[in-house]
């Protein structure tokens, strides 16, 4: 428990993290992965190289600040957070670890100002956020490993299949190495893969959506898009690594399921919007409705550039088949085929007026995956229209789920 001083210490650290925090993560990012070289098989090289991972972390840690007094309004955040620790592996006994480094690099980036009194504040505080977090991880782990066919950490899985969707999406169909069975998971939720770079000497975990509904206990599917380098931004490492050196046969780790972005399985009416690659979890989710409540009303609103590159569209055309309630618009965003008359296919990106042209109902369940942009500008069109924040749950690729 923090006493009255420390908790006034950290609040008066919230303008330095305002100003200072990426820089100080940043740091403290530069001191762990050095002096603790093993946990560079934990952390995605890509983020940390784009600064990704420093920036996410120094929000985190504003956050915690400012809500020092009742760190319990975090508790969604801290979950999330949990939850993808969970899918790489993360332990109790690192955080000692991580929270060595993290006082040290308040020392040494701020200097005289890292008084004796602010490191201890800090120390309590940390232990205090560790303690939140290990807990809400211990049960996650309990969870998945008391379920039927379930594991915690990492399992290893033979990859049985592989199926090219598009020119730079591929399915990988994974079966575990101990041939046993796999738990059930909620439509929506990812996995972590995990598989050794030999040019980097590290191994690497990636989490990607489980792309089907999960109507089978022997195996798993991901849908893994290929990154290319473009603009100035290096190629997946995992992305190509698995499109290009993963065989038939071969073996790699898997995480069990998890996630909090999943459909939820009220009788409320779904939309359910994508773009891209983010069509994984929607097509779990779309599976999954036709096969136990194909009467629940559905909008789905996917973008693609162009029909060729609308991954797994032969699945939801089948989902849609058992569907008896249920509006499909794909937007194609740089050329539509020659002579189509498919109703559904709609030229440009999708925007606030394709939005209200859904005409959702207030009460419907919205979720959205996609790039960060696309997101952020579907809620903000889906809020216009009427739907309230709370029923907006989104999944976002390009900061945790792919590379």
């Amino acid at each position: 428990m923090l006493t009255p001083r420390q908790i006034e210490l950290i609040k008066a650290s919230v303008p330095v993290l305002r100003e200072h925090g990426v820089a100080l993560i940043t740091h403290f990012y530069k001191r762990m992965l050095t002096g603790n070289p093993e946990l560079q098989n934990v952390f995605n090289a890509a983020h940390q190289a784009r600064g990704h991972q420093q920036q996410a972390l120094a929000s985190a840690v504003l956050a915690y600040a400012e809500n020092i007094e009742n760190p319990s309004v975090l508790i969604d955040a801290v979950r999330h957070i949990a939850t993808k620790h969970c899918t790489v592996g993360i332990r109790a006994e690192q955080y000692g670890i991580v929270g060595r480094h993290l006082l040290a690099s308040i020392k040494e980036v701020l200097g005289e100002a890292a008084t004796d009194e602010l490191l201890e504040a800090w120390a309590a505080a940390y232990g205090q956020l560790a303690g939140l977090l290990t807990s809400v991880e211990s049960g996650i782990y309990k969870e998945q490993t008391l379920a039927e066919g379930g594991w915690s950490g990492w399992r290893p899985f033979v990859v049985q299949r592989k199926q090219r969707e598009t020119e730079n999406v591929t399915s990988f169909y994974l079966r575990p190495a101990d041939k046993g069975t796999v738990s059930s998971y909620k439509p929506g939720q990812f996995v972590s893969v995990r598989v050794y770079l030999s040019e980097a000497g590290v191994m690497q975990p990636r989490q990607y959506s489980l792309s089907r509904a999960s109507l089978q206990n022997d195996s798993l599917r991901i849908s893994v898009k290929r990154i290319d380098a473009a603009d100035g931004r290096p190629a997946g490492l995992v992305s190509n690594h698995l499109h290009n050196a993963v065989k038939e046969g071969d073996v790699i780790d898997v995480s069990a399921p998890g996630g909090v972005f999943f459909l939820n399985e009220a009788a409320a009416p779904v939309v359910l919007v994508s773009a891209g690659i983010g069509i994984t979890p929607i097509l779990a989710m779309l599976q999954s409705i036709a096969q136990t409540t194909p009467e629940r009303p559905v909008k789905f609103l996917h973008a693609a550039r162009t029909a060729d590159d609308f991954a797994l569209k032969d699945e939801v055309r089948e989902a849609f088949g058992k569907l008896r309630n249920a509006q499909c618009t794909v937007h194609l965003t740089r050329q539509m085929p020659q002579g189509q008359t498919c109703p559904c296919f709609k030229p440009g990106r999708p925007d606030a007026a394709t939005v209200a042209a859904l005409g959702s109902t207030p009460d419907s369940d919205v979720y959205i995956c996609g790039p960060t942009d696309f997101m952020s500008d579907m809620r903000e069109a889906f809020l216009a229209a009427g739907i309230p924040a709370a029923n907006i749950h989104m999944e976002a690729f390009g900061t945790g789920n792919q590379s």
